[in-house]
């Protein structure tokens, strides 16, 4: 299981004030970084590395693991764009569409597992 560094009540605080716009970079990496770890407790495994830089990054979905070099699954967006995601307030097709998130490999894929907060919208 994942280890959490931010509580629920921070993390969901964060979330809030982001949808709202009214985050600092502090408030947003922590917004970030609470999502991140929502989303390897959600989707436990070592699959697929999910990069929000310079933010946070972690892996997830079950699958064979990864130890060295780049994985072969590798998903890549900013900030705003994970939030976005995080919160329903943007699909995954429409952000890989939009050229929003690169996600490379057969297993790059978090249609099934998004959004983790519907109601922060």
């Amino acid at each position: 299981m994942a280890r959490r560094r931010i509580t629920a009540e921070d993390g969901r605080s964060a979330l809030r004030a982001a949808a709202g716009g009214a985050a600092d970079r502090s408030t947003t990496a922590t917004a970030v970084r609470y999502a991140l770890e929502e989303l390897a407790t959600r989707a436990p495994g070592n699959s697929v590395e999910v990069r929000v830089p310079p933010f946070g990054v972690t892996q997830c979905v079950a699958g064979p693991r990864h130890t060295r070099g780049t994985p072969p699954n590798v998903i890549e967006t900013d900030g705003a764009t994970w939030l976005a995601l995080v919160t329903g307030q943007q699909t995954w097709a429409d952000a890989v569409a939009a050229g929003k998130v690169a996600a490379s490999g057969l297993r790059a894929d978090l249609a099934d597992v998004l959004p983790l907060f519907p109601a922060s919208r």
